[in-house]
């Protein structure tokens, strides 16, 4: 019995990362009719509203007007850092940035934040993480090689990178405010915060018609109720009887997926230096997730009460 529940669990993990994967896939069409802003700001507004009968089913519970408004300015805030990386993941793809490429540059996340924790925080982080920011971002260098072996970091990288920075920042103000409230209600208020700002931005910077509003229905559906209402749902259950550091290198194969997703649905090119750069950033984001088993290491850090932040960021 025990057996069959992981295996129900490793299935949607997977599953998650397979549907995060390929919204590179749905983002990079969208940015062909919608502008970032519109983009984002109607998928994260029909994501809010596809957590709604999860949020009946899983969090029913009532709410005084403490929690109310904890709840209010946890996702204000988280919501404001959610609309800045989006953004920038988003414009990055509008610049050209194939969803392959966007995918692995996003996962440097998962090296960034222990990174970020030791700069900002002071916090101890062991030698895996180390060697995996060193493999990520040898890998980063390889996959933006062109086919004559020069540098072409564009403005679309450059941005997508950002991205990868704010969604570290991301999950370390999630981390500051989940245990504080209820995460399915926390996630669809901060996506609602999100939705509504890139709404503003778009009316302002953008010129919404309802023509590019059809033309990308179908990736603002699956970008919306499948990235967000769905995958939220199997990360949430398929969690329950899996290790974290488990669940989040299976979550790293997210990027794997995108390149898949580009190859096999928008026919996309890449070098052979490339594979090889995804291959060592994918090598570095599961290093990263990796514990060391040095007893003086993990002693100090036990110490200091450090773990490593292995939460998913509720995005995409």
């Amino acid at each position: 019995m025990k057996t069959i529940k992981k295996f129900k669990s490793m299935f949607l993990l997977m599953t998650t990362a397979v549907i995060w994967g390929l919204a590179f896939v749905a983002q990079e069409v969208g940015a062909e009719y919608l502008g970032t802003f519109s983009f984002n700001g109607i998928r994260f507004l029909l994501g809010a509203v596809s957590l709604i009968p999860v949020i009946l089913f899983f969090e029913r519970e009532s709410m005084d007007w403490a929690k109310i408004k904890k709840l209010l300015s946890a996702s204000a805030i988280t919501g404001t850092v959610l609309f800045l990386a989006s953004t920038f993941q988003q414009y990055g793809v509008e610049l050209g940035t194939p969803a392959g490429k966007a995918g692995f540059i996003t996962g440097l996340y998962t090296v960034i934040v222990p990174v970020m924790s030791l700069v900002i925080f002071r916090k101890k982080t062991n030698s895996f993480i180390w060697i995996g920011a060193v493999l990520a971002v040898g890998g980063l260098l390889l996959l933006n090689l062109d086919d004559k072996f020069t540098l072409s970091f564009g403005a679309g990288e450059i941005s997508v990178l950002c991205g990868s920075v704010m969604w570290a920042v991301h999950i370390l103000v999630i981390d500051k405010f989940v245990n504080e409230v209820s995460p399915l209600k926390f996630s669809m208020g901060q996506f609602i915060v999100c939705g509504v700002e890139s709404l503003i931005c778009a009316l302002i910077f953008e010129d919404i018609t309802l023509t590019g509003i059809r033309m990308a229905t179908v990736p603002l559906l699956y970008g919306g109720i499948m990235s967000v209402g769905v995958a939220y749902t199997c990360q949430a259950l398929g969690q329950r009887e899996t290790e974290p550091t488990v669940s989040a290198i299976i979550f790293s194969m997210e990027s794997v997926f995108s390149v898949i997703g580009g190859v096999l649905i928008l026919h996309a090119h890449m070098e052979l230096q490339g594979y090889i750069g995804c291959a060592l950033i994918l090598c570095g984001i599961i290093l990263a997730q990796m514990k060391s088993d040095s007893k003086a290491e993990q002693a100090e850090l036990s110490a200091e009460g450090v773990g490593i932040q292995e939460q998913r960021p509720w995005r995409k």
